[in-house]
C-alpha cells in the first residue's frame, strides 16, 4: 500500500486530502502546511494522519512513497525536484511549472530515476471530457476543425501569475487530450487593470496544422461566471457547459458543405442543421478517479492519462503565450 504526504492545505489541497484519504491501495500518512490552524482542521477530519509544518519531513520520510504538491505555481519545481531526489513519486498541481525548462529537467529527472511525476489536470478526468474523448475517437465529430473556449469569471487575482496561467490550464489540456497534435504557434493579446503587469484579461489564440484553430478567454473581472467551450467538427459539433448540473454536453447534428463552381468567385454553401443529442454522463468525482490514476499508475508502472508530456506542452503554449502578451499580439512559433 503507496504510503501518500500531502503538501498544502489550501483551497485545491483539502480536495486532494479527502479523495486520497479515501482512496484503496494506498494510504494518506501526512499533511503538511505552514498554517498550524489548517492542521488543526486535519487532525479534527482525519485523526490517523499525521501533520507537520516541516516540508523536509515528507522527503526524509523513507516510508512515504509519493508526494502530492498544492502549493504556488513559483513553489512546484523545487519541491517536485526536491521529492524527486528523495526517491519519491510525484503529483503536481497545475500548471506543472513556471516554465518550460523546469518542466523537462523534471521529466528528466523522474525518467532517470524511475519515478512518476504526473500534473493534476483534473477535467481529463470529468464524465464530460471523456464523453468528448469518446466522440471524437468514434468520429462521431469528424475532424475537429475549431475549439472556442471562454472561462470567465469574477475571481481572485493572483499575486504571481496572470489570468492565463491560472485559468487556461484547464482548456489546454482538454484540448491536447482531444485534438492529440501538438500546436505549432500561439498569439495572445492581455491587459492589466491592477497596474503591476500581471494581466487579469487576456485572449489566447492556438494553431494547429490542418487549419486547425484554438481559442481561450480568460478573465477575472467578469460580472457572469461562464466555463464553456465549442468543438466543430465537420461531422458535428459540441456544446460543454461545465456549468450545467445535468446537460453539460449537447451534440449538435450542424455542419455546411461547399459546392465547387465553374465560377471561383462564388462560395456556395449548403447548411446542414439537424437533430440535437444529450448523452449520459459518467458522474464519478474527477478528482478521485486522478488519484486513482496516480496511485494505479505507480503500482502497476503504466502512463497516466495526465501524463507529463501534456503537462509540459500546457506550459510551453503559456510561456510563449506570455511572451506573445509582452510582444503586442505577435505569432510566437512554438
Amino acid at each position: 500500500m503507496l504510503q501518500i504526504a500531502i503538501i498544502g492545505y489550501g483551497y485545491w489541497g483539502k480536495n486532494l486530502v479527502r479523495n486520497f484519504y479515501n482512496l484503496p491501495d494506498s494510504k494518506l500518512a501526512l499533511v503538511i502546511d505552514q498554517d498550524a490552524n489548517r492542521l488543526k482542521t486535519v487532525q479534527q477530519l482525519y485523526p490517523h494522519v499525521e501533520v507537520s509544518t516541516s516540508i523536509d519531513d515528507a522527503f526524509k520520510n523513507h516510508n512515504i512513497d509519493a508526494v502530492v504538491i498544492a502549493t504556488p505555481v513559483f513553489t512546484h519545481y523545487a519541491l517536485a525536484k526536491e521529492a524527486l531526489l528523495s526517491g519519491k513519486h510525484v503529483l503536481v498541481e497545475k500548471p506543472m511549472t513556471a516554465s518550460s525548462a523546469e518542466a523537462k529537467e523534471l521529466i528528466d529527472l523522474a525518467l532517470s530515476r524511475g519515478k512518476l511525476i504526473m500534473p493534476d489536470h483534473t477535467f481529463l478526468y470529468t464524465g464530460a471530457v471523456q464523453k468528448m474523448k469518446e466522440l471524437v475517437t468514434n468520429g462521431t465529430v469528424g475532424n475537429i476543425q475549431y475549439i472556442d473556449s471562454t472561462r470567465i469569471n469574477l475571481g481572485l487575482f493572483q499575486p504571481d501569475i496572470n489570468v492565463l496561467w491560472d485559468l487556461a490550464p484547464h482548456d489546454l489540456s482538454i484540448c491536447d487530450y482531444l485534438i492529440e497534435q501538438k500546436p505549432y504557434s500561439v498569439q495572445a493579446t492581455g491587459i492589466s487593470h491592477t497596474n503591476n503587469g500581471i494581466e487579469n484579461v487576456a485572449y489566447l489564440t492556438v494553431n494547429y496544422e490542418n487549419n486547425l484553430i484554438a481559442h481561450f478567454n480568460c478573465s477575472w473581472t467578469s460580472p457572469v461566471k461562464v466555463r464553456s467551450m465549442l468543438i466543430g467538427g465537420d461531422k458535428k459539433m459540441i456544446s460543454y457547459n461545465d456549468l450545467e448540473a445535468t446537460e453539460k454536453i449537447k451534440v449538435y447534428d450542424t455542419g455546411y458543405d461547399l459546392k465547387t463552381e465553374e465560377e471561383k468567385t462564388k462560395i456556395m454553401v449548403d447548411y446542414r442543421v439537424g437533430d440535437i443529442y444529450v448523452p449520459k454522463l459518467d458522474g464519478t468525482e474527477a478528482l478521485s478517479a486522478l488519484a486513482k490514476d496516480f496511485v494505479q499508475s505507480i503500482l502497476h508502472n503504466q502512463t497516466p492519462r495526465s501524463h507529463a508530456e501534456l503537462g509540459l506542452t500546457v506550459v510551453q503554449v503559456l510561456e510563449a503565450a506570455q511572451k506573445s502578451i509582452k510582444q503586442k499580439g505577435q505569432e510566437v512559433i512554438l
